[in-house]
């Protein structure tokens, strides 16, 4: 059987590609976006419609939701597979999660018990994988240099400078919107497990963001008002995100050696290691496999669930410190197979505990490496997936 892969070069689409080959599965790629990204909708359609005339797939998948791609393949009467690795996503909020072909699968379970209702039946629940197996084939050879990549505590990732959008209006914002953005970023910073923003925001500072960044506010058909969900998670969101990366980092290097890896600026940083960006698919997972702790720090637009980037940590045998997200408990034992806090202080001690003891630390890594190869890895996925398509 044949399925049709819309690729748009996401990090995990080899992984997944991998995994619909394991399955027996045929896959005919479309791969024009990943290269053109000012792809218009009507190319994408012209795309789908070709290949589904050509070879009368199964399904057509995507990362993340194409609302051009799930019209067609509504036309066609052919399943439509997604799978959210991203938030927010706001192509979901589009009239197009009602068809009735699609089969949309959501990692945070925040983002299913939003939309489940508008397309009943079509919308699921299913968390994010571990590629174990190809950090397994990256990890059997030993680089030239294994020591550049030991590390007491280390973070790989995004400060999220160049994503926070609020830069580029900051000298236009009236004092009454930079006072209430302050606030409330430092409230939220406080409170892990709630998302306080989307309610937060007087309808003054609503209009006057909308006014300076219109663009972010233009949306065709959607299902439900978008403006405040915007404002929360597309642009407080990220500013957030910015703002608790760096203070996190800084709050560390006080007590640790911290290494960071990024393609960022770094020029908020206090005392840490900053060492420019690294391969993703070589580098990445030797840098995981050798620090002694990980650190993952979930943005809060994902608001329940689990980032791509612990199941990445847990598949290369590395352990796992994170924030703590509510649906933890649901796919792991914190501290059997890694390790959560609720607050700086709750960090810095447990970091100095691990850091201290690296018998229960190694223990944790091993427990959590087991359980992403037992249950969460992309073969996993793929069947809960094809369940829905296959009777």
């Amino acid at each position: 059987m044949r399925i049709v892969f819309y690729r748009y070069n996401s990090i995990c689409e080899e992984d997944y590609i991998r995994a619909f080959e394991a399955a027996g599965l045929e896959v005919i790629c479309i791969t024009e976006e990943m290269t053109d990204k000012e792809i218009l909708p009507s190319r994408r359609v012209a795309l789908i419609h070709q290949a589904l005339t050509d070879c009368a797939p199964l399904f057509v998948f995507s990362v993340n939701f194409f609302p051009a791609i799930a019209e067609t393949c509504e036309i066609h009467h052919c399943f439509y597979l997604c799978h959210t690795v991203d938030s927010p996503v706001m192509p979901l909020f589009s009239e197009s999660i009602k068809c009735d072909k699609n089969r949309i699968f959501l990692f945070d379970s925040a983002q299913y018990e939003r939309l489940a209702s508008y397309s009943p039946g079509h919308v699921f629940h299913l968390p994010l994988a571990s590629a174990v197996t190809r950090y397994d084939e990256v990890l059997k050879t030993s680089p030239a240099d294994t020591d550049r990549f030991r590390n007491d505590i280390s973070f790989v990732g995004s400060l999220y400078i160049e994503k926070n959008p609020l830069h580029g209006i900051e000298g236009q914002l009236t004092d009454y919107t930079k006072g209430f953005i302050d606030g409330v970023l430092k409230l939220q910073q406080q409170v892990y497990g709630m998302n306080l923003l989307e309610e937060s925001f007087p309808e003054s500072v609503m209009k006057e963001l909308r006014s300076l960044l219109p663009s972010y506010f233009f949306f065709d058909r959607p299902v439900e008002p978008v403006d405040r969900y915007i404002a929360a998670h597309e642009l407080l969101g990220m500013a957030l995100a910015e703002k608790e990366r760096i203070d996190t980092l800084n709050a560390l290097a006080e007590h640790f050696h911290v290494t960071l890896y990024t393609r960022s600026d770094t020029g908020k940083l206090r005392n840490v290691d900053c060492r420019g960006g690294i391969s993703t698919h070589t580098e990445m997972p030797w840098v995981f496999r050798l620090s002694r702790i990980n650190l993952n720090m979930t943005i809060r637009p994902i608001e329940k669930g689990l980032p791509l980037r612990i199941f990445d940590i847990l598949g290369c045998g590395g352990f796992v410190m994170t924030n703590y997200q509510e649906e933890l408990p649901a796919l792991f034992s914190v501290g059997e197979e890694l390790e959560a806090y609720g607050s700086i202080d709750e960090l810095i001690d447990k970091c100095d505990y691990y850091l201290k003891h690296e018998d229960s630390r190694e223990a944790i890594a091993r427990r959590g490496y087991e359980k992403v190869c037992a249950c969460c890895t992309y073969p996993h996925r793929i069947r809960d997936m094809l369940k829905t398509v296959v009777s």
